[in-house]
């Protein structure tokens, strides 16, 4: 299903949250294919001192930095979401602004965007841009070990399902980390790096790690307009991938919003979150 809107600010119907109970200790193991021999992380495990009346909380992780946005509601979902510094708050506060459903928001910055979020070597996507160095891996290991058992010490309960979700070459990092993992069940890929070279074959060849609720894509209608032979297979690489999983009955959809890449990037988040929460 494809969706067209004049604007982003369109809000779907609040549903209420119902999905299975997620929070299994056994997924905060470490994950059987990767081999963790050799990593060395620095943690701090601990949150700065909070404003009267703050809920938010930061801390770095793996020479990340990670901040906690609870809803302090037990049972409440968990969004993990890649950004860049200084966005999460401007997320969560905006979600809610249009009544999104109480959920706690993690987000993650202080990314190397062409490593830690590329699943593979590739070439660079411009002149004189830099390629990337497929660490995905490498980084997707440290959030479901060390990140992931960290943030949730911050909430009032198990949550009741968690999500993950980003924007850009996050977004195409949230619907790869399925494939690798199975602590998600929902993904938010907004305005996705979905042109990236083979993942498209990639996603047709090979199955996830639990098969997802639901997942939501979307994109500017000025995305794919481009000379980049690369980037403009953008449009058709999404709608393919999202056809695909539609025809596999599982929930999707493609949103398309009007602008480039870099055009309501806090709105588009806000929307793709909102689409999740309310299934």
């Amino acid at each position: 299903m494809i969706l067209r809107v004049s604007s982003i600010m369109f809000y779907f119907t609040h549903c209420p949250i119902n999905g299975p109970l997620l929070h299994n200790p056994a997924v905060l193991q470490k994950l059987s294919h990767f081999n963790t021999m050799g990593i060395k992380r620095d943690r701090v495990v601990t949150c700065p001192d909070r404003e009267a009346g703050e809920s938010m909380c930061t801390v770095s992780i793996g020479g990340k930095t990670v901040s906690f946005f609870p809803a302090n509601e037990p049972g409440s979902p968990v969004i993990y979401l890649n950004t860049v510094s200084g966005e999460g708050r401007q997320v969560f506060e905006a979600a809610q602004a249009v009544g999104c459903p109480l959920f706690n928001l993690v987000t993650v910055s202080d990314l190397a965007w062409n490593h830690d979020m590329a699943p593979w070597d590739s070439p660079a996507a411009f002149k004189k841009g830099e390629p990337f160095t497929g660490g995905a891996d490498d980084y997707l290991r440290l959030l479901v070990e060390e990140i992931i058992p960290r943030a949730e010490k911050e909430l009032a309960g198990p949550p009741a399902w968690r999500g993950i979700a980003g924007y850009s070459l996050a977004g195409l990092f949230a619907l790869y980390a399925i494939y690798r993992t199975d602590v998600f069940s929902r993904v938010g890929c907004m305005s996705s790096s979905l042109w990236f070279p083979g993942f498209k074959e990639y996603i047709f060849s090979h199955e996830p790690k639990r098969r997802p609720d639901c997942i939501y894509f979307s994109l500017g209608d000025r995305e794919a307009k481009t000379c980049n032979p690369v980037l403009k297979t953008v449009q058709e690489n999404t709608e393919e991938i999202q056809a695909f999983y539609q025809n596999k009955g599982i929930d999707s959809v493609f949103q398309l919003n009007p602008g480039n890449h870099f055009v309501q990037g806090i709105e588009r988040t806000v929307a793709g979150i909102q689409w999740l929460l309310s299934r």
